[in-house]
C-alpha cells in the first residue's frame, strides 16, 4: 500500500516580495495557496502515514528556484577542480534548481557517451536538475562540427550548444551551427572572443592595463563577434545566446538587434555587474577572468541593460578551479571565479537594492526567462497552485560576509571573499523536497523521484 507523500507548509511566506501568504507543497506541486493551504495540511496530517513539515517564513520572499544557463561543472576529467556532485550541492545551496553544466570537460562534451554521463551524474546527485551543454564543435577545436544531432537525440536530450571558453570564429562554421541547430529547436550560445584581437591579452585594454603593463583585452573583440553572429542568426532564422557580456557596446549591439526582430538572447554575470578593472591593480589572480573585468561604466551600461530587458538573464559563469591554479602570479593564473552561492546576493546588491529591478523582475532574469529560452516545462514556473514546486526561500535582510571556506563548491577562487553581501537562501525546495533548510544541505531528492521528475525539455 503506498503512503502519502510528505508534505510541506510554508507560513507567511512573500511570493515575490508582495502580501504574505501560506504554501502547501505536496506530491512535487504546489498543492494549495492562501487559508486552503493550512486546510489542506490539517487534511493530510489526518491521513495514515503522512508527514507534514511546517516552515515559519514570515519574512522570507518566496521566488521560483533559479535557472542558471551557464556552470562549468568540471566533470569528467577535472574532478580536483569540481565535481557534478560537489557542483549540485553549491547551486542548491545558491537556490538555484537547475543549471546547465558548459562543455569544458576532459574529455569534452561533444558525443552522445560525454552528455550521457553528466546527465546521469546529475539525476543520482539529486540536489538540482543538471543538463549538459554540448560543444559545437569536436574537442572546441573549431574545426569541424561536433555530433549536435546525436547530442540532441540522446537520453539528454541537448538543446544549448556552445564552445565557452574558445570562440566560434570562423563564420562558415558559425552559419553552419545555427543552421543545424535549427533542425532541433536547440540554439547556440556563443563566447564573444576574437582570438586574434586577444593574443595574449591578461586585463580589459584601458588605462589601468596601461599602467599596470599587462596586455590589454579591448571591448572590440567582444563587439565584432556579436556584431557578426546576429547578423549570421538573422540570416538563418535561428536562435543565438551571447554568454557573459561585459561591455557598454555590447549592449548597444544587443539592443539594436532586438530593436530589428533578431532572435538573439543574452546574459549577464554577476560579477560583471559588481566588479571593475580597478581590482586588478593588485595583481590577485582573484579577479582574473574571461572576459576580463571592465570599466565602472560598463558595469553601469550592464546593469541598465538588465534593467530594461536588452540582456534577458544571470549566467553564473561559475568556474571553479584548484588553489594552485589561482595563487600564482598574475600570467600563470587560470581565468574564471566560483559564483553560484554568491549570485543571489550579487544581484539583491546591484540590482534589488539600487532599485534598478523588484523580485518580480529579479524572478524573470534568475529563472523564467533562463527556463524559457532552453524550453524547460518543469523550471521557471509561476507561484501558482498546481505548478511545479522548484523554489527558494530568501532572507533579503540578511548579511553575510563571504567566506570561500563555507561553500559547497570545490572552488575556493570568490573574487567576494571578505565582501558583504545582503540577502540569504533559507531553504531550496527541488519538485517540492527540502534540499536546502536553514541555509544548509538538507537531503537529496530521493533517487525514484529525481528520476520521475527528471525531465528534459518541453513546450
Amino acid at each position: 500500500m503506498s503512503t502519502t507523500p510528505t508534505a510541506t507548509l510554508i507560513l507567511q511566506a512573500q511570493p515575490y516580495g508582495e502580501t504574505p501568504v501560506d504554501v502547501l507543497l505536496a506530491e512535487g506541486r504546489i498543492a494549495a495557496l492562501g487559508p486552503q493551504a493550512r486546510v489542506e495540511a490539517d487534511r493530510l496530517r489526518s491521513e495514515p502515514d503522512s508527514q507534514v513539515t511546517t516552515i515559519e517564513a514570515e519574512g522570507l520572499v518566496l521566488l521560483p528556484g533559479m535557472v542558471d544557463l551557464h556552470t562549468h561543472l568540471r566533470e569528467p576529467g577535472r574532478e580536483d577542480a569540481e565535481t557534478v556532485e560537489t557542483g549540485s550541492r553549491a547551486a542548491a545551496k545558491g537556490g538555484f534548481t537547475a543549471v546547465h553544466a558548459m562543455a569544458n570537460s576532459s574529455p569534452v562534451a561533444d558525443s552522445a557517451g560525454v552528455v550521457e554521463q553528466v546527465h546521469r551524474l546529475g539525476r543520482a546527485s539529486g540536489w538540482t536538475e543538471v543538463y549538459p551543454v554540448g560543444a559545437v564543435t569536436v574537442g572546441l577545436a573549431g574545426e569541424r562540427l561536433a555530433e549536435l544531432g546525436a547530442m540532441a537525440e540522446s537520453s539528454a536530450q541537448v538543446r544549448m550548444f556552445s564552445d565557452d571558453g574558445m570562440c566560434v570564429h570562423n563564420p562558415v562554421l558559425m552559419r553552419r551551427a545555427l543552421e543545424y541547430v535549427k533542425t532541433v529547436d536547440g540554439f547556440i550560445a556563443q563566447h564573444a572572443q576574437e582570438p586574434l584581437l586577444t593574443e595574449g591579452a591578461q586585463m580589459n585594454e584601458g588605462d589601468v592595463s596601461a599602467i599596470l603593463g599587462l596586455p590589454g583585452w579591448p571591448a572590440v573583440a567582444e563587439e565584432s563577434i556579436i556584431a557578426r553572429d546576429v547578423l549570421l542568426a538573422q540570416h538563418v532564422g535561428a536562435r543565438l545566446h551571447i554568454c557573459h557580456v561585459s561591455t557598454a557596446g555590447s549592449v548597444e549591439i544587443i539592443r539594436w538587434a532586438k530593436e530589428r526582430g533578431i532572435d538573439v538572447t543574452a546574459e549577464v554575470t554577476p560579477h560583471h555587474l559588481l566588479l571593475t578593472d580597478e581590482l586588478v591593480r593588485g595583481y590577485d589572480p582573484v579577479y582574473k577572468v574571461n572576459p576580463p573585468l571592465r570599466t565602472g561604466a560598463d558595469v553601469e551600461a550592464l546593469r541598465a541593460g538588465l534593467a530594461d530587458g536588452t540582456i534577458d538573464i544571470i549566467g553564473t559563469d561559475h568556474a571553479p578551479h584548484p588553489t594552485q591554479a589561482k595563487e600564482c602570479e598574475w600570467s600563470a593564473a587560470a581565468m574564471g571565479m566560483t559564483g553560484l552561492e554568491t549570485a543571489l546576493p550579487v544581484v539583491i546588491k546591484t540590482m534589488i537594492n539600487t532599485g534598478l529591478m523588484d523580485w518580480r523582475r529579479f524572478a524573470e532574469v534568475t529563472s523564467s526567462v533562463p527556463a524559457r529560452i532552453y524550453r524547460h516545462a518543469q523550471q521557471g514556473r509561476p507561484i501558482e497552485t498546481g505548478e511545479p514546486a522548484n523554489l527558494v526561500l530568501v532572507d533579503p535582510e540578511a548579511i553575510q560576509i563571504v567566506d570561500p571556506a563555507d561553500h559547497a563548491s570545490k572552488g575556493r577562487n570568490s573574487p567576494f571573499r571578505g565582501m558583504e553581501l545582503p540577502g540569504a537562501v533559507r531553504a531550496t525546495f527541488l519538485h517540492g523536497h527540502p534540499v536546502v533548510l536553514d541555509g544548509e544541505l538538507n537531503t537529496p531528492l530521493p533517487r525514484p523521484a529525481a528520476e520521475a521528475t527528471a525531465t528534459g525539455v518541453g513546450a
